[in-house]
């Protein structure tokens, strides 16, 4: 798989610079396990999520993250490196979110980001829509969740 790098940096990105058949990454990002306990605490209390002793009892041996807290994570990179800083209108949602690895304590989280379609609105020519699939990725490269998601950007003013 062959990443490439935006041409235009995130602060004056539009609908435009988002091509079909690009390959994106970013990260990584830590995994710290004093935030997947919050986290779980306050919206996933499940003990694997929130007890590390109990946890090892568990299928899974141990502690995990919330996959809505490895959501949020991903949510991080993609908001900080992906999408425009100038030109995003949102979303109107994602399809096929999987959670396919547990996402343990020290793990390091990387996005890779496959622009899979593009299409300039007809009813609203001044935006576009980028589908993308996005994949989360552990430090030995294993995918740990992904999804499809939808975003509508501006296009490049006077374009």
């Amino acid at each position: 798989m062959n990443t490439t790098n935006f041409k235009t940096p995130i602060e004056n990105r539009y609908f435009e610079d988002y091509e079909a058949g690009t390959v994106h990454e970013f990260g990584p990002l830590a995994v710290e396990e004093r935030d997947i306990i919050s986290f779980a605490n306050r919206f996933d209390p499940q003990v694997f999520h929130t007890d590390p002793a109990a946890a090892k009892e568990t299928i899974y041996g141990g502690l995990i993250a919330s996959g809505w807290h490895t959501s949020g994570l991903m949510m991080r990179l993609y908001s900080d490196h992906y999408l425009s800083k100038n030109a995003s209108l949102g979303s109107p949602g994602v399809d096929e979110l999987r959670w396919k690895k547990p996402v343990r304590p020290g793990d390091r989280l990387s996005i890779r980001v496959t622009i899979k379609d593009t299409r300039r609105s007809t009813s609203r020519p001044d935006r576009g829509i980028v589908h993308s699939f996005i994949e989360v990725l552990n430090q030995d490269r294993q995918v740990v969740m992904s999804m499809k998601a939808v975003n509508f950007l501006l296009c490049r003013p006077n374009s």
